[in-house]
């Protein structure tokens, strides 16, 4: 398993969707916001994604410079239809415009569809927090295949839709929350070779007859349980709202339509801290709850506690030193890849 330094991965993952046909600035964006997941730790939206939005682009699903359309407006809304553009690149327009909309109004939000996956949702309420704001972020995969069971189904009705906030403390470091289902899509996750140790099979996954099985047989037709397990109704309630601000708001609507394209709905906002209370109040606050927090006595077996977005923060400082782990899999299609379009040598990947 080879280790690469993020901004080797990153100019390599630049020029492969270059070559593919991607202008310059969607390039950069896809693989920072791939390079951005792996040194959070957030490997399945990483740079073993590179390998499939090609395919995508090949196959018709993805439209390099796909035009970014405002369909209705107001002063605090926005909806956006991406033309089937890289959602990395269309939603980060969106989230700017959003933030913009915020610093006038105080509050904004956004819907946008028809734009391929977004990858690690975190990045973009991220984007409001650096401007002093508060940023929420919600996604699902329009009418692909689900894999999440409603709770007390066996069937899959839902996507593992996540749901993210982000707001920043008085030093550099985020206080953010991230909320997705404890897996990766199956076609992500399978990939990781180290990730069907990661899990226990005991109420996390369903086969076909509704019996609780392990991660790896739920693929022949079964269903990954909403968050919480056998006791997921919360979990299931979250992802049933994810469905309805990013599915029905959006107009992508719900159920699956297997043959069509992977069509990642978002619903974003931006709320202006100072239009509520003194930003730097605000900021200190949250700062000292985050260390209230953390006195919090650790529990049995436990190594301490961690705020919000603390494990992905030291998580980024190690990597940005010691560089990012890429499965073997991962590394020979990005070699494949290179030697495709030409590139091998440049990219020292020969």
């Amino acid at each position: 398993m080879p280790t690469v330094q993020a901004d080797r991965l990153t100019h390599i993952g630049a020029a492969l969707l270059k070559a593919a046909g991607a202008s310059d600035e969607e390039a950069s964006a896809v693989a920072i916001g791939c390079v951005n997941a792996n040194l959070a730790g957030h490997d399945s939206h990483g740079i073993i994604a590179i390998p499939t939005y090609i395919d995508r682009i090949k196959a018709g699903h993805i439209v390099p410079g796909a035009k970014w359309t405002i369909v209705r407006e107001s002063p605090t809304t926005t909806v956006i239809d991406g033309h089937w553009g890289f959602g990395f690149h269309v939603n980060a327009r969106a989230m700017a415009l959003t933030i913009e909309k915020a610093k006038t109004s105080n509050v904004a939000a956004c819907t946008v569809f028809r734009q391929s996956h977004v990858g690690r949702l975190a990045a973009y309420p991220m984007m409001a927090m650096r401007e002093g704001m508060i940023g929420l972020a919600t996604a699902d995969s329009g009418r692909s295949p689900k894999h999440v069971a409603p709770f007390g189904g066996r069937e899959a009705r839902l996507g593992t839709n996540p749901i993210s906030i982000a707001c920043r403390r008085t030093s550099m470091r985020r206080f953010i929350w991230t909320w997705r289902h404890p897996r990766s899509p199956p076609e992500r996750f399978s990939s990781l070779s180290r990730a069907a140790s990661k899990f226990r099979p005991d109420g996390l996954s369903t086969a076909k007859d509704g019996k609780h099985t392990d991660p790896k047989a739920f693929r022949k037709g079964g269903a990954l349980l909403p968050l919480g397990g056998t006791e997921g109704y919360k979990g299931s309630g979250l992802a049933a709202m994810v469905e309805v601000l990013c599915g029905l708001l959006t107009g992508l609507g719900f159920g699956v339509e297997p043959t069509g394209r992977h069509n990642d709905g978002c619903f974003m906002a931006v709320f202006n801290v100072a239009a509520f209370r003194p930003l730097k109040d605000f900021k200190k606050e949250v700062a000292e709850f985050a260390r209230y927090l953390k006195a919090t006595p650790p529990s049995e077996g436990s190594t301490g506690v961690f705020y919000p977005g603390e494990v992905e923060y030291i998580r980024e400082q190690q990597r940005r030193v010691s560089g990012i782990d890429v499965e073997e899999a991962t590394w020979d299609k990005l070699r494949a890849l290179a030697g495709e379009y030409k590139l091998a040598d440049k990219l020292e990947l020969a």
